[in-house]
């Protein structure tokens, strides 16, 4: 708009000019001023062992492991159904899907922190229906009059002592902290999902086990029928093994609800109704084989690479962050408002008649700077201080413990891992042997060398150790998915889960 068809007669740059010089003055004395209060963020010292205190054997081995690798560590197992349910678990999980959102809502938090380094602008406009007392106002005769208003206002805090910029320090390391926290749920989700399939392939298998040991017992009752129709046993041998069978098929029913529960869990952790993996899981498979080798690396790369023990150190530098920012409520506050405008009781033909809203005559303006410092406060600063203060030691406190309880859980996982393959490796022994031992004591029976009793230990032994060597074929997997969960493998399996969200590393120092 040009000023003169409004009937203004003066040069809004020429006018304009000396504000927008003290604006940058003080700008400069912000910048170049005091630096900003309260502590300057260091990443705390934490003890680290330098190697695992579990003994490295059963494929176990110091060696690091690579970022690809740890990245999609299930692609080890070489099962192509895991992997291809492990990718619809990262596009459709509803947990991660809301970890995403806390991304998007800390990033616009800091948004909001990083507007208070710019001015605040504000239009206005009212109208008014006003009377003056003759006494005071004599020219109003006590009659109405309207009065027109518009304006804008404007409102700059310079940043002298650093507030601003502590709260947006803040606001970076939350953005970090929340972003370290989706990349968590990542983990977990990947880990539960692996657990959860390879409990449904263990399931199964036992399933398989339970019905071999009913077909097996079904022809030792068969036997002990005709022996007995035959005079060649009594019926306390045909009554043991119908009770053997009976109770070899009752536990198949509740080993099949509890595979149907977990295929269940499985949608759920796909973000499917239940029942929609179900047909893809329905054709039996092997529970999948760990690889020979796995390299787990040294204590230190695994509290680099752990999103919790990553976010409680964020969570550590923002806290310290807030400290400045309420130290800054100590200092006194300079702002520069100004406000310009047009009042008049006039509205009508603008641009055209004289004392209307828009004429030159009729302007207002009002700038300057603003000083204000909080004197007292009943002490509510210095106890906001403290607050402060007292939630870093909680936030330091809570880095420590995060990171003793994953070299605790990793540790664990470890032993775990390599003592179950021991367990797994007697138990192949004992099922062999156990097997052998029932189709001995069958072969004695029938030769009416043993006594039927003999040949019920031994089949009862044989479903045993072989339920046994299911459960801990599945516990091998099962404890190296929680072994690489415990490394904080899978958290960059998928780098486009915050649209583009900053990935920061461990940064010593964090300054404005």
């Amino acid at each position: 708009m040009n000023p003169t068809h409004c009937g203004v007669n003066f040069s809004w740059p020429d006018f304009l000019k000396g504000i927008v010089q003290k604006f940058f003055i003080l700008a400069a004395i912000a910048l170049c001023g005091c630096p900003a209060v309260g502590p300057d963020y260091v990443k705390p010292e934490v003890e680290q062992p330098k190697a695992w205190h579990s003994k490295l054997d059963n494929g176990l081995s110091a060696t690091a492991m690579s970022t690809e690798a740890l990245a999609r560590w299930w692609t080890t197992l070489n099962d192509p159904v895991l992997s291809e349910l492990m990718t619809r678990a990262m596009s459709g999980n509803l947990d991660l899907q809301g970890a995403q959102a806390r991304v998007r809502e800390a990033r616009a938090r800091r948004g909001i922190s990083q507007a208070g380094y710019y001015p605040a602008v504000d239009a206005s406009g009212n109208y008014a229906t006003n009377r003056s007392s003759e006494s005071t106002v004599p020219t109003a005769q006590g009659k109405e009059y309207q009065m027109y208003n518009v304006g804008v206002d404007a409102a700059w805090e310079i940043d002298l002592f650093g507030g601003v910029r502590r709260s947006v320090e803040a606001a970076d390391a939350d953005l970090a902290a929340t972003q370290e926290d989706l990349n968590n749920v990542l983990v977990s989700l990947l880990a539960e999902a692996a657990l959860t399939y390879v409990d449904v392939r263990t399931l199964q298998k036992r399933v398989e086990v339970a019905e071999a040991n009913v077909k097996a017992q079904q022809e030792t009752y068969l036997l002990t029928q005709s022996r007995f129709k035959a005079g060649l046993t009594d019926e306390l041998a045909v009554q043991g093994a119908s009770y053997a069978l009976a109770g070899t098929r009752a536990q198949i029913p509740a080993l099949q609800a509890r595979l149907v529960a977990s295929m269940n869990s499985l949608d759920v952790l796909l973000g499917l109704t239940p029942g929609t993996v179900h047909a893809q899981l329905s054709a039996k498979a092997p529970i999948p084989v760990p690889p020979a080798s796995v390299a787990v690396g040294v204590p230190a790369e695994t509290l680099r690479n752990r999103p919790d023990v990553r976010r409680a150190e964020r969570q550590l530098a923002a806290q310290t962050a807030l400290i400045g920012v309420a130290k800054a409520d100590l200092y006194p506050k300079l702002s520069l408002v100004g406000t310009i405008g047009y009042e008049a009781q006039n509205l009508q033909n603008i641009g055209n008649a004289s004392n209307n809203l828009l004429d030159s005559g009729n302007l207002t303006y009002r700038y300057g700077p603003s000083v204000s410092w909080a004197i007292f406060r009943g002490g509510a600063v210095f106890q906001n201080i403290e607050v402060q203060n007292a939630r870093q030691e909680q936030a330091l406190k809570f880095y420590k413990s995060t990171v003793l309880s994953a070299l605790g859980e990793a540790e664990s996982a470890l032993a775990a891992y390599a003592r179950e393959q021991e367990r797994r490796d007697q138990l192949v022994t004992a099922t062999q042997a156990a097997s052998m031992a029932f189709k001995l004591a069958r072969n004695q029976y029938q030769a009416g060398l043993v006594d039927f009793s003999v040949v019920l230990i031994a089949q009862q032994s044989m479903l045993n150790y072989e339920d046994q060597l299911a459960l801990s074929e599945g516990a091998v997997t099962t404890n190296l998915v929680k072994l690489y969960k415990s490394l904080g493998g899978g958290w960059t399996a998928q780098t486009n889960l915050s649209q583009g969200g900053p990935q920061h590393g461990n940064n010593p120092k964090q300054k404005k």
